[in-house]
């Protein structure tokens, strides 16, 4: 009761003297401010609205468009249409007030056009995706059309200054494929997956969908594409991830590591305290949407949806579908530090507290000699339960009283902050220290990570960082630009000490406990940890650091970087498993407006060609080599569908649910849709911001993130290329299964990525490039 009655801010009395009214000034200033705050927010989100809904035109413009109208109607000249005398017929007067606001009105109307034509004009523009499939080989030349649209395009994506969603209105809507393209894109890529009678037998379930019932899904699929800003999106969201009934931990949430060759400090005080104040100012860039859309080459914008949900959010249970929650506004994060739940207020006195501040509030936790209550220490293994199972204990336990108020300040707060009590260890010469760092943030011990929020932030003793991070609400390149944005200021925030810069202004306000009651649910937490335990013991993750060459070789090669990649792991996986298997790779369709991602299908004709001519001694080396060359190209032209919208999967997936709607059974679409993919492969981004100066710190480049197999009987492989000689692969599979070891998978990708470089580097010795004659006669 006690804190019940500190919590209230004013309360009065009727007493026989007259009225007794007693308030907490400081309770009472910190309510204003959060309204203040609030209504700020509330301008600022009209006002961005206003410039978003004109761009690329400035609002500043109205009155430049104004003055002339009042210049040509005082001057006796007539407006554009005579708007000006049409208007001014219908106003209750002619002085010289109404002639003026007729003048604006009728400037409304053509400025309102000028920006309606130009964002329409814009958004056919970015329709075309011919600039794409254009050669970047050396010495091609860009097509008439593509230098024509890159000129009109620039000019009107950099007219203005862009917020981060300006051009969500100019953004294209994902077209939809027909079926008999899908059907002709699907079986060849399954071509080499199945022998002569099976793929003949596909080849007539294929034949027999596209002309029976694929054509009567497709025309609700086209009504879905007129209707919907996204005819996949909020499908993909909802029975891919909130509808699974499985654990997010491991199958579901995926991981981000630091940098791991720099070490700015090893005070986890302080690079706490600096992660957090870096997080909150990129939370403000996004409210006030002051951070950049990302342009491809400069001018063509991707989609900023999936930034809204990126702080504030998390990720409910319910019996049958989980439900994304996103609150407008926090003002503090949670803190777990051995097994204790801390509510850390992030505002005072009308402002964000600076890192110094915070590291103060932290070392307050670090300091403290608390003990979870009963139940506290595995609370959270609960959010990496069976979602149903979840579900109910939340329905049971946490509906009212010090549960449901502790739960929603979890719910509610910006994110979640971990403060381990290990170091998070890194050395080339000890390879399980890095694969030990990718274990504790992509499930830690199974409840020191809450798994239902937008993501964990996790600080090892030694000043390491990573994060846990829920799929739903958006995609790894999200993530990877915010963790990129910290690397590019975390390296100036420590002082020589390596504790945070500056001194703070005041002390302020303190972390506080959340209360529990949880012992009428011991059994379901006790329940949680044993299923999580279980789950995180069958899964081993390898994190091979390949040094020998990266991209520069590549290029060297005139090969992309990704497709070169993709073809190591389609012959390391041959070599592993004897065999071929359905490969999935990540592709962004965010050139459309609420896009997220599509599948690319590496394993190919050409690259299954490739791989068994790799194996057979008989093939020359340039025949190998000009088979690599053959399966890249079409890896990536299958990766420029991808990005177009010409996938296959989406488009069958949303089939696929239609059929569902309509209890319609397809016998081709359900052995579609159970294909297991044995190798799921992505590749995290970078130089997404360019806060990030490589070029003065090599050093500050995450090692990348990973996550979970898909398969019970395949690989995990994330992999980001780092630099000119620097490749990081994040490689997942269960221990359950017999035919997977990350460790031997490893060997194979190491192994094949030498035997490409050997196989291009005799390619090179057999065919010297002519050297270059200088006008002098002498040759370079």
């Amino acid at each position: 009761m006690a804190e019940a009655h500190a919590a209230v801010a004013f309360s009065f009395a009727i007493t026989h003297e007259g009225f007794d009214i007693n308030y907490d000034h400081e309770v009472l200033n910190l309510v204003w401010n959060s309204g203040i705050r609030s209504w700020k927010k509330r301008l600022g989100r009209a006002r961005n609205g206003v410039r978003n809904g004109v761009y690329p035109a400035h609002i500043q413009s109205l009155w430049l468009i104004s003055a002339i109208a009042l210049g040509l109607h005082f001057a006796g000249y007539q407006a554009p249409f005579n708007l000006t005398n049409r208007i001014l017929v219908h106003l209750p007067s002619n002085t010289i007030n109404w002639q003026v606001t007729a003048c604006f009105l009728a400037a409304l109307v053509v400025w309102l056009s000028i920006c309606f034509t130009m964002r329409y004009t814009l958004k056919l523009l970015l329709m075309y995706k011919g600039w794409m499939y254009e050669s970047r080989a050396p010495g091609s030349r860009v097509s008439v059309p593509t230098m024509l649209w890159v000129a009109v395009v620039r000019v009107l994506s950099s007219w203005n200054k862009p917020g981060l969603y300006s051009f969500q209105g100019s953004l294209p809507r994902l077209p939809l494929p027909s079926v008999s393209d899908t059907m002709v894109r699907y079986l060849r890529s399954v071509r080499p997956l199945l022998d002569d009678n099976n793929y003949t037998r596909m080849e007539r379930l294929a034949k027999e969908f596209e002309q029976t019932i694929g054509k009567k899904l497709q025309w609700f699929l086209i009504l879905k594409s007129w209707f919907s800003s996204n005819y996949v999106s909020d499908w993909w969201e909802e029975y891919v991830y909130l509808r699974g009934r499985s654990p997010l931990c491991v199958n579901s949430n995926f991981y981000g590591t630091d940098a791991i060759f720099m070490n700015l400090t090893d005070k986890q005080a302080a690079r706490a305290a600096n992660v957090i104040s870096l997080l909150l100012n990129f939370r403000r860039l996004i409210e006030h949407q002051e951070l950049q859309p990302i342009m491809v080459q400069g001018m063509i914008p991707l989609c900023s949806w999936q930034y809204e949900r990126t702080f504030n959010t998390a990720r409910v249970p319910g019996l049958e579908t989980d439900r994304i929650i996103h609150y407008r506004d926090s003002n503090h994060i949670v803190v777990l530090h051995k097994g204790c739940y801390y509510k850390m207020p992030i505002y005072y006195k009308g402002r964000i507290l600076r890192p110094c501040e915070l590291q103060v509030q932290i070392e307050e936790i670090l300091k403290g000699k608390a003990t979870p209550v009963e139940g506290e220490e595995h609370l959270a293994a609960l959010t990496a339960w069976n979602r149903s199972k979840w579900a109910e204990a939340r329905n049971t336990f946490f509906s009212r009283g010090a549960n449901h108020v502790s739960l929603r300040t979890i719910e509610s707060a910006a994110f979640v902050l971990s403060l381990d009590d290990e170091p998070f260890e890194f050395d080339l010469a000890r390879p399980e220290l890095l694969d030990n760092f990718g274990k504790k943030l992509l499930h830690g011990n199974g409840y020191n990570r809450w798994f239902d929020k937008c993501f964990t932030v996790c600080v090892g003793t030694n000043g390491r960082v990573g994060f846990n991070a829920e799929h739903t609400w958006a995609d790894a390149p999200v993530l990877g630009h915010l963790w990129e944005y910290i690397f590019g200021d975390d390296i100036y925030g420590y002082d020589e000490s390596g504790n945070t810069k500056g001194t703070p202004e005041f002390q302020p306000p303190m972390p506080t406990r959340l209360t529990w009651d949880l012992k009428p649910c011991l059994s379901q937490i006790e329940e949680a940890t044993i299923d999580v335990t279980k789950l995180i013991s069958e899964v081993n993750l390898r994190i091979l650091v390949h040094q020998e060459y990266g991209k520069g070789f590549m290029k060297k090669c005139r090969i992309s970087p990704d497709a070169y990649i993709q073809m190591a792991l389609q012959l390391a996986y041959y070599r592993d498993a004897g065999r071929f298997s359905l490969t999935y790779e990540a592709s962004m369709t965010r050139l459309f407006r609420e896009g997220r991602t599509e599948t690319v299908r590496p394993c190919t004709i050409e690259s299954s060609a490739w791989v068994k001519a790799m194996q057979n001694p008989n093939t020359t080396n340039d025949e190998r080599v000009k088979m690599m060359q053959d399966a890249c190209d079409r890896h990536q032209l299958g990766y420029q569908d991808a990005m177009c919208g010409r996938g296959i999967d989406r488009h069958l997936f949303c089939l696929y649910v239609v059929s569902k709607y309509l209890e319609v059974d397809s016998p081709f679409l359900n052995e579609v849709l159970s294909e297991p993919w044995r190798l799921s492969t992505s590749q995290t981004p970078h130089g997404q911001t360019p806060k990030m100066d490589l070029k003065k710190h090599p050093n500050c480049i995450s090692a990348g993130g990973g996550f979970g197999p898909v398969a019970d009987d395949g690989y995990g492989v994330s992999y980001i290329i780092a630099g000119e000689n620097l490749i990081f692969f994040h490689i997942s599979a269960k221990t359950t299964c017999q035919q997977t070891d990350v460790h031997r998978f490893s060997q194979n990708i190491s192994q094949a990525l030498a035997d490409i470089r050997s196989m291009f580097e005799q390619h090179m010795k057999d065919h010297p490039k002519p050297a270059k004659t200088l006008t002098n006669g002498a040759s370079t």
